[in-house]
């Protein structure tokens, strides 16, 4: 999008814009609103990407669009696509793609946006940490009976100087940048309360009115001032990095893919084939390449040669593997897992299914709306009605009294009462206390926007592989023919496939390891791809593998009754066994599930695995079969989500694979189960470290206690203020009772968030 000539009205146009500048869910708002009053436009803007996809049809150029959110007063560009490892490398003889990448500097919007996080993530650091040690002596001098010195109210000066001129800097500048722009956010109350109560306490001092904690003259709040930056500054770095971390979900989908191809060439001199290892994303349409045993798939592509067991766990969730042969679709970064395959490439670059499902993450993400804190949505009625109600003081006690400077305390106190300082505490405390409790219980929650959505959501989305199941799989049924004892044939089983990597295999030798069996040594082994394998056991070929590969398949044995992957056992041309492998239910997966419906949330189980495998274990676990969805590949979960929010359902989804990324991204909620990929982790809200499905339910009564925390400590903080601030405009609190009552509600606030230290969820 780098055309600026006007548009034809009927078409639907799209750009993403790299936005910088925002500090608060009230910044992207106030951009939203902005963008959303030209002509056609519809924007998104996403406090966490920093970034805004905007949409229109009218006469709109995309000049027009970044000049509008500059006006605003934030920083904006036309944002490059991320470079994607599996593309293919540009024509270079193509034109330059405009404005898009920084030709001059040699760098696109996109590396000078992750730049700047990273900056301002450092930046964050350094004053935090600066202001923490200027603030510890500050709060002694000023609290702490006994440590009063000579000077003391110089010595707060000298150091509290640094912490609200310069660790708060951003706070202040912030708060400017919104009132040149006619708006107020959670900066504007706290630099409005941080500058008043420094600015007073330097007044006090410079005039020499200043007291000690036991002598007489006027109270300095420079620990008020000192405390409230230095502690939402903690709060702004360790929100920037844990925003910093969400977006590594994107790069560690493309990181998924293969690196290196083996290519098949035609040599120009002899006209023979040959092998040429390339990197992945030189490959392009039409390409034929190798895949040998264990080496992932380079790219989307159709089988031309060979027959083997592809691991597609990595598109489909599920942990059986499935057989290809000529003619057959492959997706690229999923497994080979046996034999040799000759693959043409079909789909390349943007176009592989793993671009397609870093699209859909990094989609979700973005039409996502900021969750409003509720701090912010009161700010913007607050602050000027605080300041005000301090003017109309100031000018009523100088009217009626004559006496400018006590007008002016009174004024002072009704500023110093208003300072957020509980406000400020309300949200960064319980948050602390609730997510280290939940640290503790193996529950990861990445931010108080999470806990918002915990107590709006009614359904949940459980993926059913590694989430209700365990995820691996296990040998559920041996079936023999006369009087073959079982163990004899998973003996026989286990010795055939105790050198194979394919899963069922790995399932039987597991399985012959548990009942401690002696594996006797084989000989003249040999793999028969995707279908089976043979060796000689004891002098005996023994075939383990599909029915087709024997001559007869005793009715005993041809049809097992558990579900799972099926594979037979036998020697002589006659199959003697039947061995069953399948994914098993978690035992505590049918309690988990009986408690979400007792939270009130109506539960769906969603799988790529076939129907009669996930109503099987719909039933063991207790979810009705109208609300399973099998057979699904990762955009059909995306789309199922979001159709139950067209429903008017609020959603959260349960998941562990890549294949569940962009589904966790889309859902009002994304909770991960510790036991799955990175990407998952990175796309979720909620991480689980504990790989059972109680621990969801742990998950969402914990974020629900903190956000009950949260709006509790919230309701006192802004209930003190109403109560107190006519009390300050009566005259009734001098400054100094203003600043007691502040710390006050602040031990209160730290104090009620600390319950949660203790919290459990009840049985």
């Amino acid at each position: 999008m780098t055309q600026t000539a006007d548009r034809p009205t009927g078409e639907v146009h799209e750009v993403d814009l790299a936005i910088t500048g925002m500090t608060c869910a009230s910044c992207s708002a106030r951009i939203e609103k902005k963008l959303g009053r030209l002509d056609g436009v519809d924007a998104v803007v996403n406090l966490a990407t920093e970034k805004a996809t905007v949409r229109w049809t009218g006469p709109v150029t995309v000049d027009e669009l970044i000049s509008t959110v500059r006006r605003t007063g934030y920083g904006a560009e036309v944002l490059a696509p991320a470079p994607d490892p599996t593309a293919a490398p540009a024509d270079p003889t193509a034109p330059p793609a405009g404005p898009t990448a920084d030709t001059a500097a040699g760098e696109s919007p996109t590396d000078r946006q992750a730049g700047h996080r990273t900056a301002r993530v450092a930046d964050l650091r350094s004053r935090a940490l600066s202001a923490a040690v200027l603030t510890v002596p500050v709060v002694i001098l000023a609290m702490v009976p006994g440590a009063d010195i000579p000077n003391s109210p110089w010595v707060q000066l000298v150091l509290a100087t640094p912490v609200v001129l310069w660790a708060g800097r951003p706070f202040h500048r912030a708060a400017a940048q919104a009132a040149r722009h006619g708006a107020s956010t959670m900066d504007t109350l706290v630099s409005l309360g941080v500058l008043a109560a420094y600015l007073w306490s330097v007044v006090v001092v410079v005039s020499g009115r200043a007291g000690g904690m036991t002598g007489e003259g006027s109270h300095v709040w420079f620990e008020s001032a000192t405390v409230v930056t230095t502690f939402l500054l903690l709060g702004r770095w360790m929100e920037a990095r844990a925003t910093d971390r969400t977006r590594d979900a994107l790069r560690g989908l493309l990181d998924l893919g293969a690196k290196e191809a083996s290519v098949l060439r035609t040599d120009t001199a002899s006209g023979a084939t040959v092998e040429q290892r390339i990197p992945a994303s030189d490959l392009v349409v039409g390409d034929r390449f190798l895949v040998r045993p264990g080496e992932k798939v380079a790219t989307d592509g159709v089988v031309r040669d060979g027959t083997s067991s592809i691991d597609t766990a990595l598109v489909t969730g599920e942990s059986q593997p499935v057989d290809v042969e000529p003619g057959d679709s492959v997706t690229g970064g999923t497994v080979n897992t046996t034999g040799r395959l000759v693959v043409e490439a079909t789909g390349v670059g943007a176009d592989t299914t793993l671009a397609g499902i870093a699209r859909l993450v990094e989609r979700a993400q973005t039409s996502k709306a900021p969750v409003q804190r509720l701090a912010d949505r009161v700010s913007s009625v607050f602050v000027p009605v605080v300041l005000a109600l301090a003017a109309v003081t100031f000018v009523a006690w100088w009217a009626i009294g004559g006496d400018a400077v006590r007008a002016l305390e009174v004024a002072i106190s009704v500023l110093v009462i208003a300072c957020p300082c509980a406000l400020g505490l309300a949200t960064p405390t319980a948050l602390l206390v609730g997510t280290g409790r939940g640290a503790r219980l193996g529950i990861l929650i990445k931010g108080a926007d999470v806990l918002e959505d915990t107590r709006r959501i009614d359904t949940i989305v459980l993926d059913k592989t590694g989430t209700v199941t365990t995820g691996a799989m296990t040998l559920v049924q041996v079936v023999t023919v006369g009087r073959l004892l079982k163990d004899q044939a998973l003996r026989a089983a286990a010795a055939v496939e105790d050198g194979s990597e394919h899963p069922v295999a790995r399932a039987i030798v597991a399985a012959a390891g548990a009942r401690a069996l002696r594996l006797p040594a084989v000989a003249a082994f040999e793999s028969l791809p995707g279908a089976g394998a043979r060796a000689e056991v004891n002098g005996t070929v023994v075939t383990v593998g599909r029915a087709d590969l024997f001559d007869e398949v005793p009715d005993e044995v041809a049809r097992p009754t558990a579900e799972g992957t099926t594979v037979w056992v036998g020697w002589g041309g006659r199959a003697r066994a039947s061995l069953t492998v399948a994914d098993t239910v978690r035992r505590s997966s049918a309690r988990a599930v009986r408690d979400l419906g007792d939270a009130g949330l109506t539960t769906y189980l969603l799988t790529g695995d076939h129907d009669r495998a996930a109503v099987t274990v719909a039933r063991d676990v207790g979810i009705p079969v109208g609300r399973v969805v099998a057979d699904v590949r990762p955009e059909d979960k995306h789309a199922m989500v979001a159709d139950l929010q067209r429903r008017g359902r609020v959603v959260a989804m349960v998941g562990d694979g890549v294949n569940d990324a962009a589904a966790l991204a889309q859902a009002d909620l994304g909770i991960a189960m510790g036991s799955g990929t990175d990407v998952a982790a990175e796309a979720a809200d909620i991480v689980l470290l504990r790989s059972e499905l109680p621990a969801v339910v742990d998950a969402i009564a914990l974020s629900r206690a903190t956000l009950r925390t949260i709006r509790q400590n919230l309701a006192w903080a802004f209930g003190y203020n109403v109560a107190a601030i006519p009390l300050a405009v009566a005259g009734v609190l001098s400054p100094m009772v203003a600043g007691a009552a502040m710390a006050a509600s602040s031990v209160l606030v730290v104090s009620n968030s600390l319950r949660l230290r203790r919290w459990s969820r009840a049985r």
